[in-house]
């Protein structure tokens, strides 16, 4: 039995990290400390936490640690060990966000220019992150247009030019119409626009423009001229302040009652490349935020700026600092700034994350402000649940229920019920069980893994479900709005029903919402079904034989294909596998005859 009071004496005076588990041994949250027994002692202390943290606490069954040399060799650690297992309360990058890159193949003889969402240690140069494949898209289009490099694939073995090198886009590397050196002046014209030295490649195309003129070549000239006022259109464009600063990332934030949102903007020599941005739940207190958030997104990346302007000092800034020129040999500066320019950055950061927070949560906004109206709600619907029943003519009865919290579904909130006091197929008592031990859940603990009770229920189902909720409501007082999802023939909502099968028609909008809601229940009741009917057909004869676990299990059925070639195989046969002796292997012919 792990005592937390006792362990907590016994924590080490040492740097290290700390990791949270629940009562089902799952990580809840991994951290870092300079001195281990002070950081782990203040979670467990009467002190002004956040509420993320103020439930994390709550559901803490034990802890581990790990002693470290050093704070640096910690902070590391722990950056990986977030990666690695994702633990619920730590502030989580999402993996599937993957913005565009232009990149350029430099081990190759005649190097490509092509867009790409994967970065990696091979050498190329990667240009970006661009914030939108359509901007991508633009500059490098823009490079295709204006400078003649090779756009095929598979460029060797040709035997004749292709139409590229006819309407002069391609030097026609292929059929070595050009020299190497030739064509890669041209990847450093591209490399450096990209880089943002748009001054340099216009100096330098100035200069062949005049060579080319002395030698009346006027046609080659104004060709470089029209290259010339295009890329000086472009760098006007991305132009955005005089910093001469090279390297320069800018984080701003914004937060609503939804969510915080962090943006980030890419300044390479005075120009704006692009910008990203990642949103986390409200529960998060900013400077922490910030914090965890630098530590996961700058940690092992390959083009971290020489320089990070943001609004908040934050707790591991030296030490970060310290780390990157230590082991990376990149020397990182972290700058809140207090006036000029600098600061004028932040303030542009923090209104580009205001508007994307704005954009993102309108859609959002929309679809729960509609369902308050089109069903007369009181409140704002934050969080809808709905349930559904599955079955196999009787057996294996279960139970779904999905949620959506500000008009999105959240999968990792979607719950699973066994079928405990109702006997035979009944979906009205099967209904009534499973909201009855949900709300219960609730009830005796509003921090736990279902949270709060929920402002409305969508019930898969008409009048009956409808019924069985409100029953299940009944017996704890509650009165939470319940309307019930009606299928059309092509299995989608075509109305809502109130609890006197009153119909309410819904817009297009709300329809393809509840829909989806609808679609997401029913697939969680039905693959938890699966799941049962697969692990009960999985079971033998052999689970009830005493001696037979699961590893002998499988190689009898390996062996011998199935219980009926068990059956009919020798007590010689059956004590070749390994650990069956030949007492065992009578006992098992006994049992399966």
């Amino acid at each position: 039995m792990f005592n937390i009071e006792e362990e907590l004496k016994k924590l080490p005076k040492q740097p290290g990290v700390y990791i949270m588990k629940d009562k089902d041994n799952q990580i809840l949250y991994v951290g870092k400390a300079i001195v281990l027994k002070n950081r782990v002692k203040q979670y467990f202390q009467k002190n002004n936490k956040s509420p993320r943290i103020e439930k994390m606490v709550s559901l803490i069954d034990h802890f581990e640690y790990i002693v470290t040399d050093n704070e640096a060799e910690a902070l590391i650690l722990e950056c990986n060990l977030i990666k690695k297992n994702r633990p619920k309360f730590n502030v989580l990058l999402k993996d599937d966000k993957t913005y565009p890159y232009i990149k350029i193949d430099m081990k190759s003889e005649y190097p490509s220019v092509f867009m790409t969402r994967k970065l990696l240690n091979d050498g190329s140069r990667y240009f970006g992150p661009y914030p939108s494949i359509t901007a991508a898209k633009e500059m490098l289009s823009f490079i295709k247009e204006r400078f003649q490099i090779r756009q095929c694939k598979n460029f060797r073995g040709r035997t004749r030019e292709c139409l590229n090198f006819h309407i002069k886009k391609c030097l026609g590397p292929c059929v070595n119409k050009v020299s190497k050196e030739e064509y890669n002046e041209q990847i450093k014209q591209i490399i450096m626009l990209l880089e943002g030295k748009t001054s340099q490649v216009i100096k330098q195309l100035q200069e062949e423009m005049n060579v080319l003129s002395d030698k009346q070549e006027y046609e080659k000239a104004a060709i470089l001229r029209d290259k010339k006022m295009a890329i000086e259109r472009i760098s006007e464009k991305q132009r955005v302040s005089n910093i001469n600063e090279k390297s320069i990332d800018v984080l701003g934030i914004a937060e609503n009652e939804l969510a915080i949102c962090i943006e980030i903007l890419f300044i390479r020599n005075s120009k704006m490349i692009g910008r990203e941005h990642y949103f986390f739940s409200t529960t998060s207190n900013k400077e922490e935020l910030i914090s965890e958030f630098i530590k996961q997104y700058y940690m092992g990346k390959l083009d971290v700026p020489s320089k990070i302007i943001l609004e908040y000092e934050f707790e591991d800034k030296e030490l970060l600092e310290k780390i990157f020129l230590d082991k990376y040999n990149k020397k990182v500066e972290f700058k809140v700034p207090k006036k000029g320019e600098k600061l004028r950055f932040i303030d542009m950061a923090k209104n580009n994350a205001r508007i994307t927070l704005e954009n993102r949560n309108k859609e959002q906004e929309n679809i729960l402000t509609n369902i308050k109206e089109t069903l007369k709600l009181e409140v704002l619907p934050k969080k809808i649940e709905s349930y559904d029943i599955s079955n196999l003519a009787g057996e294996y009865i279960v139970a779904g229920m999905c949620t959506a919290i500000d008009g999105k579904i959240k999968r990792n909130l979607n719950k699973r019920f066994k079928i405990k006091t109702v006997f035979g197929q009944d979906d009205s008592k099967c209904t009534e069980e499973v909201v009855t031990r949900r709300l219960a859940h609730s009830i005796e603990n509003s921090k736990g893994a279902f949270g709060e009770l929920p402002d409305l229920i969508l019930a898969d189902g008409g009048i009956i479900q409808i019924r069985a909720i409100k029953r299940a409501l009944a017996q704890y007082n509650l009165d939470i709005p319940v309307f019930g999802m009606v299928k059309d023939d092509k299995h989608r909502t075509k109305v809502l029903i109130d609890a006197n099968k009153k119909e309410i028609k819904i817009n297009e909008q709300l329809m393809n919402f509840i829909t989806n809601m609808q679609d997401e229940v029913h697939k969680v009741a039905i693959e938890y079904n699966r799941k049962l009917k697969q692990k009960e057909i999985t079971k033998s004869k052999l689970d009830e034989i005493k001696g037979i676990g699961p590893e002998k299990k499988k190689e009898l059925l390996v062996k011998f294909g199935s219980i009926e070639g068990i059956k009919l195989a020798k007590i010689e046969e059956l004590t070749k596998i390994k650990g069956i002796s030949e007492n065992l292997a009578r006992k098992i012919k006994k049992e399966l005859d």
